[in-house]
């Protein structure tokens, strides 16, 4: 049974920062590509960044530059790393991977 846990959610004032987790079980983990998607209330889910199965690394302009992905193969877990937050960052955050997702979590960036 394959399960996307993702934690580290929360409140932040916006120019702050959080980090986000999702602990991956049930695949090979280190074999597969992991993405980060959010999506905005009345808005439709934007994919945000992938980090291949190597560390090759893709973001959406939107997320460029302030947002970094990664991953630790030993822990089964893929993290995002969100800097500079802006209001508009205000979001529930997902992980996927193949067609697997996980319940999301919810980001809200204060002004």
């Amino acid at each position: 049974q394959v399960q996307l846990v993702e934690s580290g959610g929360g409140l932040v004032q916006a120019g702050g920062s959080l980090r986000l987790s999702c602990a991956v079980s049930g695949i090979i983990f280190s074999i597969k590509a992991m993405s980060w998607y959010r999506q905005a209330p009345g808005k439709q889910r934007e994919w945000l960044a992938t980090i291949a199965r190597f560390g090759v690394t893709n973001y959406a302009d939107s997320v460029k530059g302030r947002f970094t992905i990664s991953r630790d193969n030993a822990k089964n877990t893929v993290y995002l790393q969100m800097n500079s937050l802006k209001p508009e960052d205000t979001a529930v955050y997902y992980c996927r991977t193949d067609t697997f997702w996980g319940q999301g979590t919810l980001v809200t960036v204060s002004s």
